[in-house]
Order: C-alpha cells, then structure tokens, then sequence
C-alpha cells in the first residue's frame, strides 16, 4: 500500500491504516476486508453467513465508505452479493452505519463494524431501510449461489480485490449444509384422517378387533414418517393404537370387573374388623377386672369366678 500517499498526521488515515495492520496481523475466519490501493477510505469485504442459520455456508460480499472525520463519525455500508436480508447497490441501515450516528462509538473499528454485520443478518428486518424479508428457503438458495463466483463491481483494481478476497474466503466456508426434502409439522395429516371415518374409532361399544392391532411393517413405516398430535384423557379407559393407512386410535370404554368385586367385598371386611375389636376389647376388660380382685384381696371371689 502506497502509504506515502497520505498525510499520516491525519487522524482518520493514521487510524486506518493501524486497522489494516491489525486486519493483515490478525486475520479472521469469519471475515476479510482491505481498503483500495489508491483509496484507503474505501473497504472492500466479505463476510460468511452466520451458522445455523439460513444463510451458513454462503459468501456475501459488500463495500466500506469510511467518512473523512472517521473514527468520529460512522460509515455507510454496501452490500454486493444477492442475500435476501439486504438490497444489493444500497446503502443499509444498521444502528453502526451512517444513518445512526447517534449510536456510533469512536472506538468501534472496521473489525467491530464486520462482526456486528454477521449479527444482523438472521434478525427481523423490521422495515429498515435498505432491508429485505425474503422466505428462508430463497436465502438457503442464495447462500449456495454465493459460492460460485464473486460480484462484478467497479474498475479492474476493485473486482482485483473483490476476487482476492473471494478466493480467501472459499477457504474458509464451510460445506453447504444439507436441507431436509421436506419439512413435517405436527398435525399436518389431521384433515386427511378426517377425510376417512374408518381411521379413527370412537364408538364406546365396540373393541378393536385382533386384526386392527396386528402390526403392518409397510403402514408402520407410513406411520412413523407423519406427525399426529394425540391428546389422551387418562380416566377414559385403556388406549388402543392400530396401524393402517395411518395411526388409528379407539377408546376402550368396558368397565373393569374387578372394581365390582372389591365393592362387594369391603363391607365384608368391614364386619369382620368390627367384631374383632370387639372381642379384643372384651379379653382386655376381664383381664383389667382380674388385676383390680386381685389387687384388693380378693382372691377367693377371683376363684369363684
């Protein structure tokens, strides 16, 4: 970098150029970002989409203008790579750029300024200006395109570095992270077992048969692949789950026999406890009766007895 060209008594250029020293001695896999050759106010960057989120795996590339009176004042930012979450060739608006100089702090850097960019990307857009709301799948296809090759912007010493910077970046990315075929939610199929009466069972009068509960391996595997939210009421009887077209539920509502026989049994018990506490009670008095004559001198009325 061609450093003579600048009045290093600056302040701006005298903090800028100690942040490309700290980009270059310090380098991050997160992000990459160099000021032109012929323009240090001017940063060219890439960074990589945030992990798990929509945008893990893609490269999004964008450019710095960093104002004269930086660090004092903020700088705007501008993406270049197609994202879903911010317009291409527009200034964005974050609480660290231009538009919210209010929130600026003088110590925050480039490296500060990249990191919080990485942050804001899985956020709600909330209406910002410069801000995009696209679906998450279109943004899992925009990452993936990301990789393929770096945005065309500005002169031959501009795309240079936008290359180089590409290059470095592939690099680091890490693999394209696989997405599911198709996304299942709980209770979707709900309104195709509506469509069939014979799938669910709620007659009271009627058990499942032993065919219905003998398992299908082909209707298993159908079963296990869709969602259904059961709710289970504990007191209403056992619960029965056969396997057919889909998971078929029936109440078992026949009332258990054993519950009448301890009904009829525990009066039974009752009486039986009562006259042994009876006859306890009795055994006790005489015994009680027998100390007190005895006690006393009486003993000959104890005999008589």
């Amino acid at each position: 970098m061609a450093e003579e060209k600048f009045n290093r008594k600056n302040t701006a250029v005298k903090r800028i150029l100690q942040e490309v020293k700290e980009m270059q001695s310090i380098p991050s896999d997160d992000f990459m970002s160099l000021p032109l050759e012929e323009n240090i106010f001017e940063w060219q960057f890439a960074i990589l989409g945030p992990r798990d989120s929509e945008f893990e795996g893609g490269i999004y590339h964008g450019r710095i203008q960093l104002p004269s009176e930086y660090p004092f004042k903020p700088p705007s930012f501008l993406l270049l790579t197609p994202n879903g979450r911010f317009e291409t060739q527009t200034k964005i608006c974050l609480s660290i750029s231009n538009h919210h100089p209010e929130h600026w702090q003088p110590s925050w850097s480039v490296r500060t300024a990249l990191v919080a960019l990485i942050a804001f990307m899985p956020t709600n857009p909330g209406g910002a200006l410069g801000s995009l709301d696209y679906p998450k799948e279109e943004r899992r296809r925009l990452a993936i395109k990301s990789r393929e090759a770096a945005p065309v912007f500005g002169n031959s010493e501009r795309q240079t570095m936008i290359n180089e910077i590409h290059q470095y970046m592939l690099s680091k990315v890490p693999p394209v992270p696989q997405l599911p075929s198709s996304t299942i939610t709980v209770g979707q199929t709900n309104s195709n077992a509506s469509e069939d009466p014979q799938q669910i069972n709620t007659t009271n009068n009627e058990s499942p048969s032993t065919g219905d509960l003998a398992p299908n391996p082909e209707a298993e595997e159908r079963a296990a692949d869709d969602a259904h939210e059961v709710r289970v009421d504990a007191a209403a009887g056992r619960l029965h789950v056969s396997f057919r077209a889909e998971a078929a539920v029936s109440r078992d509502a026949r009332p258990e026999a054993n519950s009448t026989t301890v009904r009829a049994q525990k009066p039974t018990d009752d009486r039986f406890l009562t006259l042994a506490a009876i006859g306890l009670t009795v055994a006790i008095a005489i015994l009680l009766v027998k100390k007190f004559l005895k006690s006393n001198g009486l003993a000959g009325f104890l005999d008589e007895l």
